[in-house]
C-alpha cells in the first residue's frame, strides 16, 4: 500500500501455506498487465479479482475483466470488506455475473470467496481456494536446466545501479550466472527475494530482484540465461539493434483495412472490438447488433464496452489484443489520441449505429473462406470416334450448347453417370487446332490420359469458380 492506500508499483511476492506455496503479482490496476501481454508475456496463471463489498464492480473493475479474458487467463474473485455494514455481496455477483463471471454456488464456473483483509477473516480461505485452482490447472516446471523467467519491473537505482524484478519461470537462477534480460545482458552479482534477504538459489515461480544488469530493461521482457559472457553480450548487442531499427519502423495492429492480410494468412478468424458509447441505451444496443454478426466461422468478439470518452486505458487494451476501437458519439481524450498514433491503434468514430454495423459486417465478410461454385460450360456429343497414332482416341463431337476450350476440364458422361473427369488435351476443327468450338459445330476432342471414349457419350467441360460468400 502507497500514497492514498492504493498500490501503485507492482510487486511479487510468495506465500507459503499448509497446502503449498503461491506467488502473488500485485498490480496496479492492470496497466503493467497490459503491458506485459503487449510484449506477448503470459505471466499469470490465475487472476484473483478483488472486489469492495460495499462498493460494488467499479469502471476498473470492469476494465479488469477485460484484460483478463482478453489473455484467457481463469479468474476466482475475492469479495472484501465484507465486515463493513453496507457490504453486499450478492450485489457484487449480480453484476459480476452480468460480465460472464458466473459464481460456483450459483451453477458456475466462478470461484467467488468472501475476505476481510483489515480483519483477516476468510484469508486463509482465499489462499485455499488459490492453490487448489492451480492444482487443478496442473501446473509443472523442470528446475535443472537453464533459468528462464520474465521481467515483473525494473528500475534505476541510485546506490545499486539498474535493478530487475525478475519471475523465474523455468529453471533455477544462481549468483554467478549470465543472462540477457530484454535488450540487457548481465552477471548475477546477488539475488534478492520478496523479503530483503539474499537467496543462494530462486527456482521455479520465484520472484527476485536481480543486481548486476547492464541496463533498465521493461516490463514484460523475457530473462533468460545463457552459457557465458560472450554470449550475452552477442545476444545483447543483436537485439539493440534490431530495437533501433523496429524504432524507424511504424508498428503493425490490426485495423479494418489491414483485417483482410491477416485472414488471407490464416492468422485470423476474430474481428476483437471495444466498444465505447455516449449512453448505455446506445452501447447495449451496438454490443448487441455487433455480436450478432459472423457465424460458426468468423466472429466479433466485444473485449470491453463502456460509456464514456475513449480513454489511454481502452487505446492501451486494444494495443494488447490486436483490437480496433468503435466510438459511437464519442471522442478520445488528447492522451488517448497521441497513444493510439504512437501504438498505431485503429480508432473508428461514428454517429449513425448503422454505418458502424455495416463496416464490421463487411470486415467480417471478407474473412469468410469463398464457395467452390461449378459452372457448366457446355455440351458435345460423341457421334464418333477415331484412333490416332500416337494421340490415341479422338472423340468426333457435335456440340450441343455452350463452348469447348481446349485445356478446359471435362467430364466424360456416358448413361447419365460420370465415367471420367480429365482435361481436354486436343481440339480440332477439321485438320486445325483450335481454341475454342461454338455451340452447331463439329470437332475432334482428345481428353487427356483416357482412351475409353464410345459413340453415344457426352463431353461437360465446366470450371470452377470461388464466390464470395456473406453473413
Amino acid at each position: 500500500r502507497e500514497v492514498g492506500g492504493i498500490t501503485q508499483h507492482i510487486g511479487a511476492y510468495r506465500v507459503t501455506t499448509g497446502k503449498g506455496t503461491a506467488v502473488f503479482l500485485d498490480t496496479p490496476g492492470h496497466e503493467a498487465f497490459t503491458s506485459m501481454r503487449a510484449r506477448g508475456a503470459q505471466v499469470t496463471d490465475l487472476v484473483i479479482l478483488v472486489v469492495a463489498a460495499n462498493e460494488g464492480v467499479m469502471p476498473q473493475t470492469r476494465e479488469a475483466v477485460a484484460h483478463a479474458k482478453a489473455a484467457e487467463v481463469p479468474v476466482m474473485v475475492a469479495i472484501n470488506k465484507i465486515d463493513l455494514p453496507d457490504a453486499n455481496p450478492d450485489r457484487v455477483k449480480q453484476q459480476l455475473s452480468e460480465l460472464d463471471l458466473i459464481p460456483d454456488d450459483w451453477g458456475g464456473e466462478t470461484v467467488f470467496s468472501p475476505v476481510s483483509a483489515k480483519e483477516g477473516h476468510g484469508v486463509d480461505d482465499l489462499l485455499d481456494l488459490a492453490i487448489l485452482q492451480s492444482d487443478l490447472l496442473e501446473l509443472k516446471a523442470n528446475p535443472n536446466r537453464r533459468s528462464q523467467g520474465i521481467v515483473i519491473e525494473a528500475k534505476l537505482d541510485k546506490g545499486r545501479g539498474p535493478v530487475a524484478t525478475v519471475l523465474v519461470q523455468r529453471g533455477t537462477l544462481s549468483p554467478g550466472d549470465n543472462f540477457v534480460a530484454g535488450s540487457w545482458s548481465g552477471k548475477v552479482r546477488a539475488l534478492i527475494d520478496d523479503q530483503g534477504n539474499k537467496i543462494k538459489a530462486a527456482g521455479p515461480s520465484t520472484p527476485v530482484e536481480i543486481l548486476g544488469i547492464s541496463g533498465v530493461p521493461q516490463a514484460g521482457d523475457e530473462f533468460t540465461s545463457v552459457a557465458d559472457e560472450r554470449s550475452a553480450r552477442e545476444i545483447s548487442s543483436r537485439r539493440q539493434q534490431r530495437d533501433r531499427l523496429a524504432a524507424m519502423l511504424p508498428m503493425a495492429r490490426v485495423n479494418l483495412e489491414t483485417f483482410l492480410e491477416g485472414v488471407q494468412k490464416g492468422t485470423i478468424k476474430e474481428l476483437n472490438i471495444i466498444l465505447k458509447a455516449d449512453v448505455q441505451g446506445s452501447l447495449e444496443a451496438l454490443k448487441d447488433s455487433l455480436s450478432k454478426q459472423g457465424n460458426e466461422e468468423v466472429a466479433v468478439k466485444i473485449l470491453h464496452a463502456s460509456a464514456g470518452g475513449i480513454t489511454e486505458t481502452d487505446v492501451m487494451l486494444a494495443a494488447a489484443s490486436s483490437a480496433i476501437i468503435v466510438g459511437f458519439n464519442v471522442r478520445p481524450t488528447t492522451g488517448a489520441d497521441l497513444s493510439a498514433k504512437r501504438e498505431n491503434v485503429d480508432i473508428r468514430l461514428y454517429s449513425v449505429i448503422y454505418n458502424a454495423i455495416g463496416e464490421v459486417r463487411a470486415a467480417l465478410e471478407g474473412i469468410l473462406d469463398p464457395i467452390s461454385r461449378e459452372v457448366i460450360r457446355g455440351h458435345a456429343e460423341v457421334r464418333q470416334t477415331f484412333h490416332v497414332p500416337s494421340i490415341g482416341s479422338i472423340a468426333g463431337c457435335y456440340v450441343t450448347d455452350g463452348a469447348v476450350q481446349r485445356g478446359s476440364e471435362v467430364r466424360l458422361i456416358r448413361d447419365s453417370v460420370v465415367v471420367y473427369t480429365g482435361r481436354v488435351s486436343s481440339l480440332r476443327r477439321f485438320k486445325e487446332d483450335v481454341n475454342e468450338v461454338q455451340q452447331g459445330y463439329e470437332c475432334g476432342i482428345g481428353i487427356e490420359k483416357f482412351q475409353d471414349i464410345k459413340e453415344g457419350d457426352v463431353i461437360e467441360p465446366f470450371v470452377t469458380e470461388e464466390v464470395a460468400r456473406t453473413l
